[in-house]
């Protein structure tokens, strides 16, 4: 008996279980064959079925798991009698699993059965898992990833340690992916020389935003669009400059998003390898109360001209922003992240990974609302079951 999951359209190929559980026997198994009863990989496939399904808590997964015990049973070739427990779940993705490596397998599988994976722009971004919050403290186990918001893939995930920042911990998440004619675009936070120089000797260029943390560098860039001084008998002439503009409306509201770029004349801006400079001006109308909001967001880029227009920026600013829709509510929201309560050290960081691989895979089979896609694979795997 076979389990897929058809795809969205009749163009992207199905999802088989058993294809992935193969793929998943090169990870490595550190338990003693003393007592080992279930194959490692049978083990992880069975949490991706039910995390697909519709279970997130290890104590739901392993009840989805149990009750459909028998088709389960005979459809991975097993000769016990019982599924695994809950601890069993709990003890594999605390102790068992290699996080890095079992990222790894996800990112290839991927890549060899749907392609992809080569767009340019690659945003970073971390979140803490307030699950792994203590009562009583403030701090827990906060992510750091490298995604690709155009097909929902993260690229790389690192573990940002608690004597440390995002800054820190930055170079290294990015050193795990391949950066040549690819574009880095992070919050304000990453806007650091240190960074910057780094991507550019990788072949890549970097699309920072300046916020209070740079007041020097934000400062500088505004210059560029203060309208030119104007004195009786003589002028400045405007600089050269190109705009860009799109409104979106939605959510009872109108979203006016405007780009004016200009490009680093004379190398004025002293910072590394800078091109162009931005001035984005993000207007939100609610349509009940004709209130109006204005953000003023400043920034720079390595790209050229050439290679970025003002049009293709503002579409790959729109594209970080929409990262919090994308990666980290989907995890939070959708896949309880932050309703679920991890106590053991290294299960967050797995937990994050299958989360991570249940967005990505979810993408590429070409269901753009995860919710509603869930409900189409427990159906599935239900019907298939059942036969």
């Amino acid at each position: 008996m076979n389990i897929t999951l058809e795809a969205y359209t009749n163009q992207v190929i199905a999802f088989d279980f058993a294809h992935l559980q193969r793929y998943l026997s090169q990870l490595p198994d550190t338990r003693s064959n003393r007592g080992k009863v279930y194959p490692l990989s049978l083990i992880l496939t069975y949490i991706l079925m039910a995390k697909l399904a519709g279970c997130d808590k290890p104590s739901a997964i392993a009840s989805w798991v149990r009750k459909r015990q028998v088709a389960l049973l005979k459809w991975g070739g097993s000769d016990h009698q019982r599924t695994p427990c809950l601890n069993t779940y709990r003890t594999i993705l605390a102790e068992v699993v290699d996080e890095a490596r079992l990222a790894e397998l996800f990112r290839n599988y991927l890549h060899d059965t749907y392609g992809g994976q080569e767009s340019q722009l690659v945003v970073m971004d971390g979140k803490t898992m307030r699950g792994t919050i203590p009562k009583g403290e403030t701090q827990g186990v906060h992510l750091l990833a490298v995604y690709l918001p155009e097909e929902g893939v993260v690229l790389g995930q690192v573990e940002v340690g608690a004597k440390e920042n995002e800054i820190s911990a930055a170079a290294g998440v990015l050193s795990t992916v391949p950066l040549k004619n690819r574009v880095v675009c992070a919050d304000a936070m990453q806007t650091q020389r240190k960074l910057s120089v780094e991507i550019l000797a990788r072949g890549g260029d970097y699309l920072w935003t300046a916020k209070e943390n740079q007041p020097t560098l934000r400062a500088d860039i505004a210059q560029f669009f203060e309208p030119p001084r104007v004195a009786k008998g003589w002028h400045i002439p405007d600089l050269p400059r190109w705009t860009a503009e799109t409104i979106e409306k939605g959510h009872g509201r109108i979203e006016v998003r405007r780009i004016t770029v200009m490009q680093n004349v004379d190398g004025f801006l002293d910072w590394p390898g800078v091109q162009q400079l931005f001035k984005l001006v993000r207007q939100v109308t609610y349509q009940k109360s004709q209130k109006t909001t204005t953000e003023v967001v400043y920034g720079l880029t390595s790209c050229t001209r050439q290679r970025a227009s003002a049009a293709q920026l503002l579409d790959w600013i729109r594209a970080y922003w929409g990262i919090e829709n994308g990666l980290h509510y989907r995890r939070d929201k959708t896949l309880q992240e932050d309703a679920t309560r991890f106590s053991l050290p290294k299960m967050p960081a797995v937990m994050a990974t299958i989360n991570n691989f249940v967005i990505g895979l979810t993408q590429k089979l070409g269901y753009a609302n995860l919710p509603e896609a869930r409900r189409v694979f427990d159906w599935s795997i239900a019907c298939q079951l059942s036969q």
